[in-house]
C-alpha cells in the first residue's frame, strides 16, 4: 500500500530541461516573446480545485507571465469553464532564474482523465525556456495576449515543446498519493500516438491507477547528464518533492548501458553519442544508482518499484556487450531485493523466439520503443493492487 495524503496532490507533470539540452525542437522556431502559448495536459487523477506549476528553472533570465488561464481543453484548441489565474494574488508575476512558480488556487472541478486546457501571455521575449522536448500533446503559440479567446484563432501555430509549465496539482475530494514514473523515453511515450495519451503511465491511469505522474525525458541516464539533468541528480525535484507522493517506479538504465557499450570513435552513431557526456559506466554502477534512489525514496516513507530493462536489438543502439550488460542489470532487479515489487517490462515485450528483441506488434518501427499495443501491454501488466 502507498501512503494516502489529505492535502495537494500531483496529478500531471513533464520533467523540465533546458532547451539546448533535449531534442532541438525550438532550434528554429520564432522567439517567445508576446505570444500567448496554449497547452493541454491530461489529468491522471480528479479533484475540485487545480493549481498549476510554472518553472523557469532552466532560464538565463526572469520571465514575466502577463496573465494566465486554465479550463477545459474542448478539441481543436478550445477552452470552457476559464478560470483566471494569479500569483500570490496578481494576475501578473515574474519567475526568477532557476525557479519555479505556484499558481493560486483556483475551483475548477475536474475528474480523473480530464483534459485541461492552460494558456499563459508572455509580454516579453524569453531568452532560454525551460521546456520538455517531445511533446506527445499539440500546443500552440497566439499572436498577443489571447489567454481568454475561448477558441483556437487562425493565426494559431503549433508549439514543437511543452513550455514553461511542468506540473499540475489538485485538491481530491478524498485522501489519495501519486505514484511518479521515473525515466527515459519508453517512459515519456515516444513511438506512440501524439494526441491519444498512449505512454504507458497514462494508459496505468487510465486503467484506475490513480494519480500517476510521468517523469520521464527522452534520451535520460540514470548515472550522466545530457540529454536531460541525469536522474541521479534530478531525483529530488521530479521526484522526492512530488506534493501527495505516495510511491515510485524506476525505469532507468538501459540508455547508461547502451551508450558505455556503444563503439565512440567510429559506426553510424559517433556522431550522436558525441553529445553524451560522462565517461562510460559498469553494470555495478547502475545497480549503485539503483540503490542511491531506493535509500533517498526510502527516506521520504514511499514504497520503490523497478522495471526491467526491456530489450533493443535490431535498433542502432544495440552491441552484444549492451545486452550482456542488460541481463546482469535484469537479474539483480529481479532477485536483489531492494525494490517493494518488480514490474518485469523484459518479460512482457520480449520476444520468446528470440529474447533480445521486441515482439513485433510491441515496438513502433525502430526495435526500440513501444507502438501503443506495446504501451498498453506494459500497463496491462502492473497489477493495480500495488498503487491501492
Amino acid at each position: 500500500m502507498t501512503k494516502t495524503n489529505i492535502g495537494w496532490v500531483r496529478s500531471w507533470g513533464a520533467a523540465p530541461q533546458s532547451a539546448h539540452d533535449g531534442l532541438g525542437s525550438l532550434d528554429d522556431h520564432p522567439p517567445l516573446a508576446g505570444v500567448t502559448l496554449r497547452q493541454v495536459v491530461r489529468l491522471s487523477g480528479g479533484g475540485r480545485r487545480v493549481r498549476v506549476r510554472f518553472t523557469n528553472e532552466f532560464g538565463t533570465a526572469p520571465v514575466t507571465i502577463g496573465a494566465a488561464r486554465v479550463g477545459l481543453a474542448v478539441p481543436g484548441g478550445g477552452v470552457k469553464d476559464g478560470r483566471v489565474l494569479t500569483f500570490s494574488g496578481a494576475t501578473a508575476g515574474t519567475i526568477p532564474v532557476g525557479a519555479p512558480m505556484l499558481s493560486d488556487p483556483v475551483d475548477l472541478p475536474a475528474a480523473a482523465l480530464t483534459e485541461l486546457s492552460i494558456s499563459l501571455y508572455l509580454p516579453e521575449r524569453v531568452e532560454t525556456c525551460t521546456c520538455h522536448d517531445p511533446v506527445l500533446d499539440t500546443g500552440w503559440t497566439i499572436p498577443g495576449d489571447a489567454v481568454a479567446t475561448s477558441s483556437l484563432p487562425d493565426d494559431a501555430s503549433i508549439l514543437p515543446v511543452r513550455a514553461l509549465i511542468s506540473a499540475v496539482d489538485v485538491l481530491p475530494d478524498a485522501p489519495a498519493s501519486a505514484v511518479v514514473v521515473v525515466g527515459d523515453s519508453r517512459t515519456d511515450g515516444a513511438g506512440s500516438t501524439p494526441d491519444a495519451h498512449q505512454s504507458w503511465p497514462e494508459l496505468l491511469a487510465a486503467r484506475g491507477a490513480g494519480f500517476v505522474v510521468n517523469q520521464g525525458i527522452s534520451g535520460n541516464r540514470l548515472l550522466n547528464d545530457r540529454v536531460g539533468t541525469s536522474v541521479l541528480a534530478r531525483f529530488d525535484r521530479d521526484v522526492l518533492a512530488t506534493p501527495g507522493l505516495g510511491g515510485v517506479v524506476l525505469s532507468v538504465g538501459g540508455n547508461d548501458i547502451a551508450i558505455s557499450c556503444a563503439p565512440r570513435d567510429d559506426g553510424p552513431l559517433a556522431d550522436f553519442l558525441k553529445v553524451f557526456g560522462g565517461a562510460p559506466v559498469t553494470t555495478d554502477d547502475v545497480i549503485a544508482g539503483h540503490r542511491q534512489l531506493v535509500a533517498r525514496a526510502r527516506e521520504h516513507g514511499v514504497r520503490v518499484y523497478a522495471t526491467t530493462i526491456a530489450p533493443f536489438e535490431g535498433s542502432e543502439a544495440y552491441t552484444p556487450e549492451a545486452e550482456a550488460a542488460r541481463q546482469v542489470v535484469n537479474e539483480w532487479i529481479r532477485t536483489g531485493g531492494a525494490f517493494d515489487a518488480v514490474l518485469d517490462f523484459d518479460a512482457v515485450w520480449r520476444d520468446p523466439d528470440h529474447p533480445s528483441r521486441i515482439r513485433a506488434e510491441f515496438h513502433s518501427g525502430d526495435f526500440l520503443h513501444g507502438s501503443d499495443a506495446g504501451y498498453r501491454a506494459l500497463a496491462g501488466c502492473v497489477d493495480l493492487g500495488l498503487f491501492g
